[in-house]
């Protein structure tokens, strides 16, 4: 079995032991045909896959961590369009080319829903760039000349989804 484990990896599969350990286990009480197995190993070397190129495109994103929507509260310390929010989370508005501005409060989760918003067009095959505002204004400003300045503010202009937080 260890070798079998290698010979995937030397393949270049990312499936993590413990999951190619667990198919084979459930290969052989639920008795799956080779192709089912191959089915299966394929199915989960695609969500591996899937998972690692998000999170590498969030970390390119500068996204950062965040909390998951499921545990939100929708209700603290006001209460918040959760529907009109949802609608956001379509991103109907880039193909229309709107602008989104989610105002209020400090420490309402504009942030937060902000993030999970990029998150939510990035699993979408969006491109997407998360900063602050003066973060990117620094950013521009430490450019030694206007050329450079141009070319470091496609940073900022190439993305489907520029995310500029307050602070």
């Amino acid at each position: 079995m260890n070798d079998l484990f290698d010979l995937l990896g030397r393949l270049g599969m990312r499936l993590s032991r413990e999951a190619f350990e667990a198919l084979l286990t459930h290969a052989q009480k639920s008795r799956l045909s080779p192709a089912q197995i191959l089915e299966q190993l394929c199915a989960i070397e695609q969500r591996e896959r899937d998972a690692r190129n998000l999170a590498r495109r969030a970390k390119g994103a500068a996204i950062g961590s965040c909390t998951a929507l499921d545990k939100f509260d929708w209700n603290h310390p006001r209460t918040i369009d959760r529907s009109l929010y949802e609608q956001l989370l379509t991103l109907e508005f880039l193909g229309r080319g709107e602008n989104v501005l989610l105002r209020g409060q400090a420490g309402v989760g504009k942030t937060t829903l902000a993030q999970n918003l990029g998150l939510r067009a990035l699993e979408r095959g969006h491109t997407v760039r998360f900063s602050t505002l003066p973060a990117a204004l620094a950013d521009l400003l430490r450019q030694e000349s206007l050329p450079a300045t141009e070319r470091r503010l496609k940073r900022y202009t190439f993305p489907d989804l520029l995310i500029l937080d307050s602070c």
